[in-house]
């Protein structure tokens, strides 16, 4: 099957629907599977717009509480200050992001041995986190300060690593920050809204002479597909780690991790 088809597009649209905002790197997932798939395209565009389906699919999940928010800025100082956190907490990765461009897209996006490896690697992080002894100071994402809010941004700029995972770094370093297991995912959400609206605008301005019709045709094919699934996911992610936590994702990744280095130390790459 060659994966520059619609069928292509779906398939990794929908893995990165289903992994944006887990732990376990949609990055690393759709690279992996584009690259087994054979999947190729102009300055890797596709794996990053399509995840505007992901964020339209969190917007469209909070949209009510996003009004509220909005609706309250002039008169709520509880309001104002989770808007200026999340701010805060963007701005490492945005600033990492754009001054590390070029490595990140031609040098990491390139290496499936450092993504397996980065896959596995945060794999035994989130068991060894999960299983931790904590004792949560902070479960209301509306009482998150700037200051701690600016400390969870800057483990969600080691994101920047494909096979880190956005969402896996934010949470671990919610959680060693002293937020329980649901805030930190929720928070991860609410932070998704402009670290990925960014990298999303950034790349396509970056890209913008390499994207023809062909592709776009393509991304949005991926985008809707991403879109569907990640809606899912959004809905019924709080509820599940609030239960089982993050082990069953973090043995997920050394599964794949693991298999990845199998299949590149038989074949190569």
């Amino acid at each position: 099957m060659q994966a520059d088809t619609i069928v292509g597009a779906v398939i990794l649209g929908i893995i990165e629907g289903l992994t944006e905002f887990i732990p376990v790197s949609s990055t690393a997932h759709i690279l992996l599977a584009g690259m087994a798939l054979g999947f190729e395209n102009p300055g890797k565009t596709f794996e990053v717009l399509i995840q505007l389906g992901a964020i339209l699919a969190i917007l469209a999940v909070y949209s009510g509480r996003l009004w509220t928010i909005a609706g309250s800025l002039p008169s709520d100082r509880k309001s104002r200050r989770f808007v200026v956190a999340v701010v805060v907490a963007f701005l490492p990765a945005a600033i990492v992001g754009v001054l590390g461009h070029r490595i990140i897209k031609e040098v990491l996006f390139e290496s499936p041995m450092l993504i397996c490896l980065a896959l596995i690697a945060g794999g035994f992080v989130l068991l060894w986190v999960d299983r931790l002894a904590l004792n949560p100071r902070f479960t209301d994402i509306m009482e998150f300060s700037p200051w701690l809010a600016f400390r969870i941004g800057l483990f969600q700029s080691l994101a920047l690593i494909p096979g880190v995972s956005r969402s896996g770094a934010t949470i671990v370093g919610s959680l060693l920050m002293g937020t329980d297991k649901r805030s930190a995912a929720e928070f991860s959400f609410f932070l998704a809204m402009p670290t990925m609206a960014g990298a999303f605008a950034f790349d396509l301005y970056q890209n913008r002479e390499l994207v023809d019709r062909a592709q776009l045709e393509l991304v949005a094919v991926g985008f809707v597909a991403a879109f569907i699934a990640a809606v899912l996911v959004v809905r019924s992610l709080l509820d599940f780690v609030s239960r089982h936590g993050f082990a069953l994702f973090g043995w997920w990744r050394i599964l794949v991790g693991g298999t990845g280095l199998v299949v590149l130390t038989i074949f190569g790459r």
